[in-house]
């Protein structure tokens, strides 16, 4: 579909134009096939010959009101032609295309009681005429600067709803995204290449980028400006934001930013950190810090949640009902300190009676005793009149002693 758009100071000035007047080859007939007379005070018609609608100033009533104020060309007409490959369409149809467009161009939106005043007339094959004031029925002037793009792209929606619009095959080769990098120059700046679309072109400005065209073709490169250690953050941010559009982005390795040390992380670090716990001294240690009465973060959390339901009530004492939920959690964290309130001492008991167990006490036996022999060996002495020995026995330890203890 093919829209016109045309200005007249009065509905009367068209009537030439509509009814072929200065045709050669005859006049037209036109019909009125549809209209909205908003607040016309008196019974028009809908449907027939567009003569009383054009010549009685119907639609001009509402410029005619705010005197002065009205504009220059107060009467507003579009011509819509259809595709000449497609049937044509009904006047219901056309009708209803009219109504499309004065509701996207604004002049007429659905449920509007104040909208401007509008009819559809008929003159000829696969066409029709929308002709309306711009002066809305509360004195206000609706503003044309838009309508062409509007009703164009109005009109290009409708041909796709009828089927009028052919559509093109695309293959996967067509979806191929174009491949990214973003790299440091030796120089320090950041460089990303390769964004000859305009999608990238956008997420690159959002991220901090500024574009450059030039005879090489168009880059983005960070502002000189920028601070050192603000540069792989950003660049990192951009690569992620391409990445999520399906982009191929190679990201220089000097400008992979660190994880942010958020309270997540910082919490995930412990659940590593007990998964990951050897013996009950290192569970209990970070156990501590999870659970530390004073400054453990169970504790922090708590107080997080207790002080955003007294902000909220504090901003507005109508949100009873949303601080209260925040209140009752912070209550459920209060039950669970109680009930976890001495377990690190728990399992520092645990250690100490993993300690006493029969393997631990065999262990520490063979290592006292392996001390205990290699202490008690003495070298064979060479002064003359003293007696050569080997070695020198000496009381036998604990673990003898037991054993000795225990013989009947």
């Amino acid at each position: 579909m093919i829209a016109h758009l045309q200005r007249a100071t009065t509905t009367a000035a068209l009537i030439p134009a509509l009814y072929g007047l200065d045709e050669p080859h005859g006049r037209l007939r036109p019909r009125l096939i549809g209209a909205d007379y908003r607040g016309a005070d008196k019974q028009l018609p809908l449907f027939g010959d567009p003569q009383e609608v054009l010549g009685g100033g119907v639609l001009d009533a509402p410029a005619l009101r705010i005197g002065a104020r009205a504009p220059e060309y107060p009467v507003w007409m579009c011509s819509v032609r259809s595709d000449p490959r497609h049937p044509d369409l009904s006047d219901a149809q056309w009708a209803d295309v009219a109504r499309r467009l004065v509701a996207a161009t604004g002049l007429a939106p659905a449920g509007d009681p104040h909208g401007c005043r509008w009819a559809a007339i008929r003159n000829g094959d696969r066409s029709v005429h929308v002709v309306a004031t711009v002066v809305r029925e509360d004195g206000y002037i609706h503003g044309t600067y838009r309508d062409p793009f509007h009703v164009q792209a109005e009109c290009t929606r409708i041909a796709a709803d009828l089927g009028h619009l052919t559509r093109t095959v695309t293959t996967a080769k067509d979806h191929r995204m174009p491949v990214i990098t973003i790299s440091a120059e030796p120089s320090g700046s950041v460089v990303a290449t390769g964004t000859s679309d305009d999608l990238s072109a956008t997420l690159l400005r959002h991220a901090g980028f500024k574009q450059i065209d030039d005879w090489h073709g168009r880059r983005h490169r960070l502002p000189t400006t920028t601070a050192p250690a603000d540069r792989a953050s950003i660049a990192a941010h951009a690569a992620k934001m391409l990445r999520a559009a399906r982009y191929k982005v190679g990201l220089d390795p000097r400008l992979e930013a660190e994880p942010l040390n958020t309270a997540g992380q910082q919490v995930l670090n412990l659940t590593d950190a007990l998964r990951g716990a050897t013996d009950f001294a290192e569970l209990a240690e970070v156990l501590d810090e999870l659970l530390d009465p004073d400054d453990g973060m169970l504790v922090r959390l708590q107080e997080a949640l207790e002080i955003a339901s007294e902000q909220i009530t504090d901003l507005d004492a109508d949100q009873f009902a949303l601080s209260d939920r925040f209140g009752f959690a912070s209550d459920q964290l209060v039950t669970a300190q109680a009930e976890l309130a001495g377990v690190v001492d728990e399992v520092q008991r645990a250690m100490s009676h993993a300690a006493g167990t029969p393997e631990v006490r065999a262990a520490d036996d063979l290592r006292t005793r392996a001390a205990l022999a290699r202490s008690t060996t003495v070298p064979v002495s060479n002064t003359p009149g003293v007696p050569a020995a080997a070695s020198t026995r000496l009381p036998p330890g604990p673990a003898a002693a037991v054993a000795a203890g225990r013989t009947r």
